[in-house]
């Protein structure tokens, strides 16, 4: 008769087994797969990278690009309203930010602001495709599966710390609306699974995640494993995709294996941070996934996602309540986010690690999408703001958002871009796209923009027919 351990323990290996075989299975099967050549790495700036994603369309005008303060009043028109919030000043002569982000404008004398990123035309608007888009630098749908930028880091680049996995995804779960959407981009696709992101849907539970599981002893865990590459490696060929896939799979394994036996799996436990720092970053779980970046950069990370998590009509997604339910996102980002910059700093990491404040689009109280491409509303705005629920920022909006980034050879203190003081606040100056932002952390990192392999017959850039090139201005000391 089976026990309860029992159960977890098939439930833990099948879960294992499934993902590994699905990431080979949606990978490139029998596809050639050759580096076209061997490049040679340009000076960087960066070794590691932190990605901290406002998931759900974070509003430029409500967040690190105020407009006009347009208090909530009974009856007033929704055309009046551009902002919702007072502006406050920042530790930069003349840059403001919106209240409830005084942390973060705090440490923005150590940083860059780029106001004027505009997302993709990529017709109606679905969260998903946009962040799959910002993710991948390619829109869907594609003929292969797309590695996520962090996997084409991990590739290129590998780990700093060998034991500690090359990409790390905190926050996300794929158990909400939309998760197989959300599992499309968080691969490495045709590079493998060793590359793809070790994900830990809770930082609280981030130890558990590098365990074996409760009940199962150490040795027992290294048999199954050995069953697991028994089954792998004995299977037809093609079966579970290509040669290449299944040894990187089994790589994949040996490291998640090595992690287990590692003192520094203890980059995983928050629990033995002091408790004024643990107090500091806890205001939920994203504020506890920046404490364990900042632990992971400690102990040789390379690229490490932390999210708002995006749960439809939840966090940023807006689509009503758009004032209150910034009150609490604020609360919920500025403090983390200004302790880890200043964390960063004081230990000495910040010169060579890049963190970076992104959203996949902006949102606007009346366009859908952007002048002139304007898409069907997905959200009812009444003329008159009646209701507190309608008082703010619904519709999703394309032309104008706002970047962030600190460290890793950027500027100092530096404003690049701006978007128009009256409706629409698109981007008026500076435009930048999706596929600059990525030549940009490649830059900073060495990756040569000519980074390609060949798939299907076909070389595969990193960014689309190898065209992006980074924003040189935003950077020091390399061009």
């Amino acid at each position: 008769m089976s026990t309860q351990h029992d159960l977890t323990r098939r439930k833990f290996f099948k879960k294992m087994q499934l993902a590994g075989m699905a990431a080979m299975a949606t990978s490139v099967p029998t596809a050639s797969f050759l580096s076209c050549q061997r490049l040679t790495r340009n000076e960087s700036t960066a070794d590691s990278v932190i990605l901290l994603w406002m998931a759900g369309g974070m509003c430029h005008t409500e967040t690190f690009d105020p407009k006009k303060y347009v208090p909530y009043e009974k009856g007033i028109e929704s055309k009046s309203v551009y902002s919702t919030f007072k502006s406050v000043p920042t530790a930069v002569d003349g840059l403001e930010f919106s209240e409830g982000l005084s942390g973060i404008g705090s440490v923005m004398d150590k940083g860059t602001i780029i106001r004027s990123y505009r997302a993709a035309d990529l017709g109606f608007i679905l969260h998903t495709r946009h962040q799959y888009h910002w993710h991948t630098c390619y829109e869907p749908p594609q003929s292969v599966q797309v590695p996520h930028i962090g996997s084409w880091i991990a590739k290129e680049l590998g780990p700093v710390n060998p034991v500690i996995p090359p990409f790390i995804d905190i926050g996300q779960r794929f158990t909400v609306g939309e998760g197989e959407e959300l599992k499309a981009f968080h691969s490495a696709g045709f590079l493998g699974s060793e590359y793809g992101p070790f994900i830990i849907p809770d930082p609280t539970k981030g130890l558990e995640s590098v365990s074996p599981p409760k009940g199962m002893s150490l040795s027992r865990f290294e048999s199954r494993n050995r069953l697991y590459r028994d089954l792998v490696q004995k299977s037809p060929l093609g079966e579970y995709g290509s040669t290449y896939q299944q040894e990187s799979m089994m790589r994949s394994m040996e490291r998640a294996y090595g992690l287990l036996k590692s003192p520094e799996a203890r980059a995983f436990n928050l629990h033995d941070e002091p408790k004024e720092s643990f107090d500091t970053y806890n205001t939920g779980r994203f504020g506890l996934g920046c404490l364990m970046a900042r632990k992971l950069v400690e102990n040789g990370a390379r690229f490490i996602s932390v999210t708002t998590e995006y749960v439809p009509f939840f966090g940023w997604d807006t689509h009503e309540n758009g004032h209150t339910r910034l009150v609490d996102m604020k609360k919920q980002i500025d403090q983390p986010i200004a302790q880890l910059i200043n964390d960063l700093d004081e230990r000495g990491l910040l010169d060579r690690t890049l963190v970076i404040v992104a959203s996949e689009f902006s949102r606007d109280m009346l366009i859908e999408g952007r002048p002139g491409a304007a898409v069907k509303d997905q959200v009812e705005v009444p003329e008159t703001v009646e209701d507190l629920k309608h008082y703010g920022m619904h519709r999703h909006f394309t032309d104008g958002a706002s970047l962030l980034m600190w460290g890793g050879g950027v500027k100092k203190g530096f404003v690049y871009g701006e978007t128009a003081d009256e409706r629409p606040f698109k981007a008026i100056t500076e435009s930048v796209t999706i596929d600059q932002v990525h030549q940009t952390v490649y830059h900073a990192l060495g990756m040569p923009p000519e980074t390609h392999y060949v798939v299907e017959q076909r070389p595969f850039y990193t960014t689309p027919d190898g065209l992006g090139e980074p924003i040189l201005d935003v950077l020091q000391g390399i061009s």
